[in-house]
């Protein structure tokens, strides 16, 4: 697989793999033994690049994921995530966010023991906390920078002013936001400040949750534990409203001899050379579907032809819940 560079010298295969849905968020989690045989199967089929978080499960899916490439650590980039308020004995919290410098470094030594590492290649803070200065947290990274523990700072969902600050005090490696055909607002203001500093791009849900991949339609019905019941956009009335977009990738699709996850996936490595999606599994077909992305070239033409389609698709619901909506930085 090809690879790509995120910030200034951390390169990775240029699909990744999000890990959450193995343990976690998409309905009960997957058998374990299964999910290492996964994971393994990545990383032979090149991709060295694997996204997880403590508060996946909460702390499972990093254990899971330590298992699993402890036999390759050296050859991998594992990227994990602090900042919501989880008791690190306990695994329970209170639903905030917490990135107070002394929170975020207990969580970094649970991180390192359930990882089954002496350090951390990316560090995300998860969600920006408003009740901490960005420059403490970006200061409590550089420290664990220092210190061996973590090789590279990251944001997830953060705004453009907070990209900045934190910037200026700890290089920022990579972004971690939503982007995808089904969601474009990055393009506005983040990607432009993205690029003014040499920061990478790592999309997660580039597959739209699962609905780029046209496998979902106004009457699927999602096990009770799977948040996608609580996301405005994913109810039955926006659902049907919204296929009209599926049914263009559809049509791509067919055009190019691809899926309809080829070509979304396709799309999101077409915008930049540092931009690098995480699409999630847990079926091994999938995974290979994926991989296949990287194969698929959309001509210019076919580009200016979703972009001007998409342009007047604007998406129908919101893309989080209302409680979950409030941790979004701006």
């Amino acid at each position: 697989m090809k690879k790509r560079t995120l910030g200034r010298n951390l390169e990775v295969s240029e699909i990744g793999l999000g890990c959450m849905g193995m343990s976690f968020g998409y309905g009960p989690a997957a058998d374990r033994g299964d999910m290492i045989k996964l994971i393994r199967a990545a990383v032979q089929r090149g991709v060295d690049f694997f996204d997880t978080a403590e508060v996946y499960g909460p702390f499972t899916n990093e254990d899971l994921v330590g298992e699993a490439l402890a036999p390759c650590r050296k050859d991998v980039v594992i990227a994990t995530k602090f900042g919501w308020d989880i008791d690190p004995a306990t695994g329970k919290g209170s639903g905030g966010v917490n990135s107070r410098p002394e929170h975020i470094k207990a969580a970094v030594e649970g991180s390192l023991k359930r990882l089954r590492t002496e350090w951390i290649d990316l560090l995300y803070q998860h969600r920006v906390d408003p009740n901490v200065p960005i420059e403490d947290v970006a200061g409590a990274v550089k420290e664990l920078v220092d210190q061996g523990k973590v090789r590279h700072f990251g944001l997830s969902e953060a705004g453009g002013r907070t990209i900045r600050r934190a910037h200026a005090v700890q290089p920022v490696t990579a972004l971690q936001s939503e982007y995808s055909m089904w969601w474009r607002e990055p393009e506005e203001e983040i990607l432009p400040a993205l690029a003014e500093f040499g920061i990478g791009f790592v999309p997660f849900s580039p597959l739209g949750k699962g609905f780029l991949t046209g496998k979902i339609d106004a009457n699927t019905s999602f096990d009770s534990s799977d948040f996608r019941n609580t996301v405005p956009r994913f109810s039955a009335e926006n659902r049907k409203a919204n296929l009209a977009l599926v049914d263009l990738v559809k049509l791509i699709a067919e055009r190019k001899g691809a899926t309809p996850a080829q070509v979304a996936l396709a799309w999101v490595l077409a915008q930049k050379p540092w931009i690098v999606p995480i699409p999630g599994t847990t079926k091994l077909h999938r995974l290979e579907e994926n991989l296949g992305a990287a194969d698929v070239e959309l001509t210019p033409d076919i580009l200016r032809e979703l972009d001007e389609a998409t342009a007047e698709m604007a998406p129908a619901g919101a893309r989080y819940s209302e409680n979950s909506q409030r941790w979004i930085d701006r």
